[in-house]
C-alpha cells in the first residue's frame, strides 16, 4: 500500500490519504479515538454481458425478498468468490468482520472494522484490491456502481458506522445527537463527496433517504443517519451514515465525518 506523490512532493490528485492523515493526526481527533465500521456493498457481473451473476441473460430473476442473507443455489450467486475473499482478507491481516448476501441477487457485502482513524481507509482499499484479484481469477466482473440495475432493485452503498470516545462513554447519546446535527448542516458538502452516481441510488426508495433530504432516526433504514436501538437504549454507542455510495473513497468519507463532527465549528 503506497502513498503516491508528484516529483515535486505534492500528493497526486487521487491520493486522498494525505489530506485524511492530516485530519486524523489533529490532536482533537486523536484524543477522541474515532472508530469506523465500513460496510462495502458490491455487485458481481457476468463477464461478457455485464449482467448480474445468476440472472438469466436479458431477463430478470424473481423479485427481491428471498436473497438478503439468503442460502441456496437459487438465491445466493457467487458465494465461492465471497468466501475466498473473506479467507484471503483474514490471512492478509485485514480487519474484516463479516459478509452477507444483499437484497438484490448477485449483490454482496463485506464489513471492515472496527478500525481506528486512517486505518479504516487503508483496510478497505486493501480489501477491495483483494476482491478485484479474486473476481479476476473467477472470470467475473466486480462493480462498485451505486445503482447497477435501474428499476425496483436495491442500489449499492458503503454504510459508514462511526463513534468517538465521548459517544462510547456514559452520556454519549447526547454527543451523538450533536454530531448528527452538525452532519445535517453540512449535508450538501457530504453528499458531493460521497461517491459518483449516488443520485441514482438515493431516491427515498429501496432503504434510502432522498438525496436532497437529511433525516435521522432510530432503527430507520430510510434515514440518512440511523441510530441503532441498542445505542438509544444504552444511552451511548455509535451511529451509521447511510449516505455514502459503494464507490466512495473511504479516506474522504471517514476523514470528512471526523472533521465535521470534531473540528468544524458551525
Amino acid at each position: 500500500m503506497c502513498d503516491a506523490y508528484t516529483p515535486a512532493g505534492e500528493p497526486i490528485p487521487t491520493n486522498k490519504r494525505c489530506a485524511a492523515a492530516k485530519i486524523f493526526s489533529h490532536p482533537d481527533v486523536v484524543a477522541e479515538e474515532p472508530w469506523y465500521g465500513l460496510e462495502q456493498e458490491y455487485t458481481l457481473l457476468q463477464k461478457d454481458v455485464k449482467w448480474p451473476l445468476g440472472w438469466p441473460v436479458g431477463g430478470f430473476p424473481g423479485p427481491q425478498g428471498p436473497y438478503y442473507c439468503g442460502v441456496g443455489v437459487d438465491k445466493a450467486f457467487g458465494r465461492d468468490i465471497v468466501d475466498s475473499h473473506y479467507k484471503a482478507c483474514l490471512y492478509s491481516g485485514v480487519n474484516i468482520s463479516g459478509i452477507n448476501g444483499e437484497v438484490m441477487p448477485g449483490q454482496w457485502e463485506f464489513q471492515v472494522g472496527p478500525s481506528v482513524g486512517i486505518s479504516a481507509g487503508d483496510e478497505l482499499w486493501i480489501a477491495r484490491y483483494i476482491l478485484e484479484r479474486i473476481t479476476e481469477i473467477a472470470g467475473v466482473v466486480l462493480s462498485f456502481d451505486p445503482k447497477p440495475i435501474q428499476g425496483d432493485w436495491n442500489g449499492a452503498g458503503a454504510h459508514t458506522n462511526y463513534s468517538t470516545k465521548s459517544m462510547r462513554c456514559d452520556g454519549g447519546y447526547e454527543v451523538i445527537k450533536k454530531a448528527i446535527e452538525k452532519l445535517g448542516l453540512r449535508h450538501k458538502e457530504h453528499i458531493a463527496a460521497y461517491g459518483e452516481g449516488n443520485e441514482r441510488r438515493l431516491t427515498g426508495r429501496h432503504e434510502t433517504a432522498d438525496i436532497n433530504t437529511f433525516l435521522w432516526g432510530v432503527a430507520n433504514r430510510g434515514a440518512s443517519i440511523r441510530v441503532g436501538r441498542d445505542t438509544e437504549k444504552a444511552g451511548k454507542g455509535y451511529f451509521e451514515d447511510r449516505r455514502p455510495a459503494s464507490n466512495m473513497d473511504p479516506y474522504v468519507v471517514t476523514s470528512m465525518i471526523a472533521e465535521t463532527t470534531l473540528l468544524w465549528k458551525p
